[in-house]
């Protein structure tokens, strides 16, 4: 499992040093205290799921792509594509499951870094949840879900 920052566009951030350079008027500093958010709530998960995680790339991207967008026209905070756990025979290979938390929505949630961290904690729960085949009806009967 690891922590991956891409731009909007797809672009994996620019081997330069030089932390201030924007790209599209986000700074490299912002991304990259972003993704330090994502690693952190994926250090923090209780060891008994970061160990039975498998096969899964999680990435921060700035914004959901067209394609992810939601149809009911909210914001997409996080994103899971894959097949979950629960949902896999033995011996069938699997393509990387991955999870997408998206960095412009959150941030459009709240100024405040330590509501920002709890958001992406919380949407990284609810990704991984997605991960070992608990639906969305299951995690808003948890109290883990979107909100109606």
């Amino acid at each position: 499992m690891r922590v991956r920052g891409r731009s909007r566009g797809g672009l994996t951030r620019a081997a330069s040093h030089a932390a201030h350079r924007r790209v599209d008027g986000v700074s490299d500093l912002k991304r990259a205290r972003f993704a330090r958010l994502v690693a952190r709530a994926l250090d923090d998960l209780p060891a008994e799921f970061r160990d039975r995680m498998r096969n899964i790339e999680v990435v921060t991207d700035d914004e959901p792509s067209e394609e992810q967008q939601p149809h009911d026209g909210g914001e997409l905070l996080g994103l899971y594509e894959g097949v979950p756990l629960t949902g896999r025979g033995a011996m069938e290979p699997y393509l990387p499951d991955r999870i997408s938390i998206f960095r412009g929505p959150i941030e459009r949630m709240t100024v405040s870094p330590r509501k920002q961290a709890e958001i992406v904690r919380d949407t990284v729960i609810h990704e991984i949840a997605h991960h070992f085949g608990i639906s969305d009806e299951r995690l808003r009967e948890l109290g883990l879900g979107d909100e109606d």
